[in-house]
């Protein structure tokens, strides 16, 4: 009986090993360090081995750029996981080595390898841009007498005064010398030496005289230390947008502004263990951007009659479906436009059919993307027609004339002529009009087909002066006017009545946004979702209480709100689905409970209003 438990209990292990090894990870091997760094700093070198255990790591002794202070510093770590009878292990083993940056420029630090199980491995390389030193922290390290690196520094800001160059927001454009119609980058980025802890109200300004293409960025963006004006910060891209110009001249695109709430030094210090201790505080500041010139030079002259509105560099490839014909079998001719530039604003060419050709409007699909240069991809159009008759037809060629922004000169590309051979159809009957050619029916000023079938004659007693259908002839439109005469009298009316009209529809637009909203939920579309709510929602209260969406503003809503006669609880919802949405759009991803519970509560408050404004 002995005997056979320990068989058991050695079966079990066996079995546990086998599995363990079953379903052990793959070996990687990976490097990871900073992107940037200033120089004089410190950082890390970490090269981790999972699902292995390795031997002889051979790491670069020496790295341009860099001074090797310490390493490899060695750690492990390892889990197993039994699910249903699965199991699973994670091991790994971490060689850290710390570095310090001696020179400014861009660098790669080289591959290591390892060896497991008497296999090789070998990680990826990893670049880092070494930045100047921050003049502040250079400042203070010579008024100290010492000190640390270049890492941007908080000690200029406090909570009564926190200095524009600590925290601001710039507008950056690609190009501020374009041609009518070239595209350019514009990006808001956030520069700060601080500690952020929220994010206020986000105003852009608007694009007047541009065509606009938003980049999408992703929400979980990551903030990169970037060197600007003799100072090092922490930066990340709020938005990046690419505009095309519409018209020749100066155009400005205005400030926009940001609040954000910080974490400073109140000024005053506590007594601790270690020592005095700055107290903290939140501080909330707007900052606004510059407004910005464009120079926008017109096209120059010479610009051919068919010109497509293209700027940019394109191609064009053409197809036809088929050449050889039976009458009224479809035909489709494709052009595939290549290229970057103002892909969408490029015209349709039009296509000259011969005559009696049935066509139909031309389906276009653009599969295009985002570039700093403009949308780059391909715009498909297809023109579908039928031939009724059979006979040889010419089609004439489509041409394409643009701008091309690299040559400065106007260039045209054009399709090839293609020629239709239209048998007769075999399906059509003796008397169907594809049964004869193009040339063997003509309709003449003079001449018509004779009418065929049987007659419909009048008496000539019956007249229609004095019966019931003359009289209805005159009442049953006098009615009619004065009906509707009413009708647009009390319409006119309504319309008078701004206010009313405005209340009237609130609800009306916010279920319409609220639906659309809805979609993007389902679809998990996160920023579309908040701004869709926070549109609903400000679009509803405008409407409401009377008021552009102009003159509302966290600070005065809930004043209006109150003399509205919504309750407390009311008020504190509204303000509670504003500074939600605004504060998702540029944070991290919610999770999709708190998506649902945030749609819910927007429509619970919709329509709480509108239950408290019928009750009075």
């Amino acid at each position: 009986m002995y005997r056979l438990k320990m068989q058991r209990h050695l079966l079990l292990w066996i079995l546990l090993f086998l599995s363990l090894g079953l379903n052990a990870q793959n070996v990687k091997f990976t490097a990871n360090a900073p992107a940037a760094v200033a120089k004089g700093d410190q950082f890390r070198l970490v090269y981790t081995l999972r699902g292995g255990d390795g031997s002889n790591i051979n790491a670069p002794s020496s790295i341009k750029g860099f001074e090797i202070l310490y390493g490899p510093a060695m750690s492990s770590s390892s889990s197993t996981q039994i699910i249903n009878g699965n199991v699973t292990t994670d091991s790994s083993e971490s060689y850290i080595y710390t570095l310090s940056a001696s020179s400014e420029g861009t660098f790669t630090i080289p591959a290591a390898t390892i060896t497991v199980n008497g296999k090789s491995y070998t990680s990826n390389t990893v670049q880092v841009k070494v930045l100047p030193p921050d003049k502040n922290a250079q400042a203070q390290q010579s008024g100290n007498g010492g000190g640390g690196g270049g890492q941007a520094s908080t000690a200029t800001s406090t909570a009564q005064n926190i200095n524009s160059t600590d925290a601001f927001i710039r507008a950056i454009v690609s190009k501020s010398k374009v041609s009518e119609q070239e595209s350019f980058v514009v990006t808001f980025r956030f520069y700060t030496t601080l500690e952020v802890r929220d994010i206020g109200k986000i105003e852009f300004p608007e694009f007047d005289g541009f065509m606009v293409e938003e980049q999408p960025l992703t929400p979980t963006r990551q903030m990169v230390f970037e060197h600007y004006n003799g100072r090092n910060y922490y930066a990340v891209d709020l938005r990046r947008t690419l505009l095309f110009p519409q018209r020749s001249g100066k155009i400005t695109i205005p400030s926009g502004k940001i609040e954000m709430v910080f974490n400073v030094k109140s000024g005053k210090t506590v007594q601790t263990f270690f020592g005095p201790q700055y107290v903290m505080t939140d501080v909330k500041k707007t900052m606004t951007t510059s407004p910005l010139t464009i120079d926008v030079s017109p096209l120059p002259d010479g610009k051919p009659a068919d010109f497509s509105n293209g700027v940019g560099t394109f191609s064009m490839t053409p197809s036809i479906s088929a050449t050889d014909i039976k009458a009224n079998d479809p035909v489709t001719i494709k052009l595939v436009i290549s290229g970057t530039g103002n892909m969408k604003l490029i015209k349709t060419p039009t296509l000259e059919l011969p005559k009696d050709f049935e066509s139909y409007d031309p389906k276009i699909t653009n599969d295009l993307k985002y570039t700093d240069n403009g949308l780059t991809g391909t715009k498909t159009i297809e023109y579908l027609f039928i031939p009724r008759y059979q006979g040889t037809f010419k089609i004439p060629p489509l041409s394409l004339s643009y701008f091309d922004i690299k040559t400065r000169s106007y260039k045209t590309i054009s399709t090839p002529e293609y020629t239709l051979n239209v048998a007769k159809d075999p399906h059509a009957g003796s008397n169907s009009a594809t049964s004869f050619t193009q040339s063997d029916v003509q309709v003449e000023q003079d001449i018509r087909h004779i009418k065929t079938g049987k007659p419909s004659l009048v008496s000539v007693d019956s007249f229609v002066f004095g019966s019931l259908g003359y009289w209805l002839w005159y009442i049953i439109p006098s009615l009619l006017f004065v009906i509707f005469f009413i009708l647009y009298r009390k319409q006119i009316q309504e319309n008078a009545d701004i206010a009313r009209m405005k209340t009237k529809r609130a609800n009306k637009v916010a279920v319409k946004r609220l639906k659309l909203a809805g979609k993007y939920l389902q679809a998990h579309k996160k920023e579309q979702f908040y701004e869709e709510i926070l549109r609903a929602a400000w679009g509803y209260l405008s409407d409401k209480l009377v008021i552009p969406v102009a003159e509302l503003s966290r600070d005065n809503i809930e004043q209006e709100l109150i003399r509205f006669g919504a309750s407390q609880e009311l008020i504190t919802k509204f303000i509670s689905i504003l500074d939600t949405c605004e504060f998702a759009r540029y944070a991290p991803v919610e999770s999709d409970t708190a998506m649902d519970d945030l749609y819910k509560d927007a429509v619970d408050a919709i329509g709480e209003m509108e239950n408290s404004r019928i009750k009075k």
